[in-house]
C-alpha cells in the first residue's frame, strides 16, 4: 500500500482556494546568460564537473547544475519571487536517453537529485521572505526519440527506442528527484504518449520501491492546427491514455502560444475530472526563433482562461520569463479556480 505524499493533500486544498502559478521557461533565462563551452564545463566557476566526457557540452544547460548552480538557483529564485507556487527542475533533458548527445549518461542520477535540491534551496530562501509554501516540481522531459513513430520514412516499423528502454531512464531519472527531495513529478511536453506511458509506469515502479507516492503532473503538448498530438491523439484520446495515473493535473504546454491553446484546453478540461493545467509559449516564434509576445498579452490570455472556469494551474513555457510569470500570477488572482468535484 503506496502512501500518498503529505504534499497531495496541501496541493490540492490550495487548488481549490485558489489558482496556482507554475514558473516560467528556463531555456530563455539561461539564453541571458551568454555563457561559453567554458562555462558550460565549470571552468572559472569552482563547480568543474565530475563526469568527463569527450562531446561538446555548450547547449547542455541540465549540466549547468552542476557546474553553474548558483545561476540556475537565482533563475528558480526569480520564478518563486514573481508568484511561482510550483518551480520546475532544470531537468528536462536529464534522462541517459537526452543526455547520450553529450556522452554525459553517468551523471544522470546527479543531475536531477541536484536540480532538486537546488530548487529547494531557491524556494526556501523565498519562503523566509514573504512566508507563501512553494513546491518543487520535477521536470521529465520527452527525449529525443519516439517510441510510437519511426523516424526512418524507408522503414515505418523501425523504432528508435523501446518502451523498456524508456522506462529504465526514465526510473534513473525519478530516483534521481526523489532523492533530491522533489515534491512532485512534472511529466511534460509530451508528443508521443507511449513515451509518457513509460514515464508513469517508471514512476510507479520507484513509488513501489519507496513506498511513497509523489503527485504526479501530466502535460501533452499539441503539434499544429491539427489539434492532435504527434502521435496522433486529440486531447480526449490523450487524457484517456494517461487517466490510470490518476494526476494531480493534466493539461497542455509548449508548441503554441495561448489562443491557439484554448479550444484545445477546452476540450480537455471538459473530459478530465482532475486539475487542470496550462502553460503556453509566449506566442509563436518569430523567423530568428525568438518569442515577442509581452507579460502583458500573455497574461490577459491566461486570464481568459480563468474567466471560462478552465484552469487550476498556470504558468509559462517557451519565451516567457519572469515578468511574464508576475503579471500572469497578477491577471489571475482573485479568479476562482475550475471546480473539481
Amino acid at each position: 500500500m503506496l502512501d500518498h505524499s503529505p504534499r497531495l493533500s496541501q496541493l490540492a486544498t490550495l487548488a481549490r482556494e485558489r489558482i496556482l502559478i507554475l514558473d516560467g521557461a528556463m531555456g530563455t533565462q539561461i539564453q541571458t546568460l551568454g555563457l561559453s563551452e567554458e562555462d558550460y564545463g565549470g571552468h572559472g566557476s569552482g563547480h568543474v564537473c565530475r563526469h568527463h566526457s569527450e562531446h561538446p557540452q555548450k547547449g547542455n544547460n541540465d549540466l549547468l547544475i552542476l557546474t553553474q548552480p548558483e545561476a540556475i538557483e537565482e533563475i528558480h529564485f526569480r520564478y518563486a519571487m514573481a508568484g511561482a507556487d510550483i518551480v520546475e527542475t532544470n531537468t528536462f533533458s536529464a534522462t541517459t536517453i537526452a543526455q547520450a548527445d553529450y556522452g554525459m549518461e553517468n551523471a544522470v542520477h546527479d543531475l536531477n537529485a541536484q536540480g532538486a535540491r537546488i530548487v529547494r534551496r531557491a524556494l526556501d530562501r523565498a519562503t523566509a521572505i514573504d512566508g507563501r509554501p512553494r513546491f518543487v516540481a520535477g521536470a521529465i522531459g520527452p527525449t529525443n526519440r519516439t517510441a510510437s513513430l519511426s523516424p526512418d520514412v524507408n522503414d515505418p516499423g523501425y523504432r528508435a527506442v523501446t518502451f523498456d528502454d524508456l522506462r529504465i531512464a526514465y526510473g534513473q531519472q525519478v530516483r534521481g528527484l526523489v532523492a533530491g527531495g522533489a515534491d512532485l513529478i512534472l511529466i511534460e511536453t509530451i508528443f508521443d504518449t507511449l513515451n509518457a506511458k513509460a514515464a508513469i509506469f517508471a514512476c510507479f515502479e520507484v513509488f513501489a520501491e519507496t513506498g511513497h507516492r509523489l503527485p504526479l503532473m501530466i502535460s501533452g503538448t499539441i503539434t499544429d492546427a491539427s489539434g492532435r498530438t504527434l502521435s496522433g491523439q486529440t486531447p480526449t484520446a490523450f487524457w484517456h491514455s494517461v487517466a490510470h495515473a490518476r494526476p494531480f493535473t493534466v493539461g497542455l504546454n509548449c508548441a503554441l502560444g495561448a489562443s491557439a491553446m484554448r479550444p484545445h484546453l477546452a476540450e480537455l478540461a471538459g473530459v478530465a475530472p482532475t486539475f487542470i493545467c496550462a502553460y503556453p509559449n509566449a506566442g509563436l516564434p518569430n523567423a530568428f526563433g525568438q518569442y515577442d509576445e509581452g507579460p502583458d498579452e500573455t497574461a490577459a490570455q491566461i486570464a481568459g482562461f480563468a474567466r471560462e472556469g478552465l484552469v487550476n494551474v498556470v504558468g509559462g513555457c517557451c519565451g516567457t520569463t519572469p515578468d511574464h510569470i508576475k503579471a500572469i500570477a497578477d491577471a489571475v488572482a482573485g479568479q476562482a479556480p475550475r471546480i473539481v468535484t
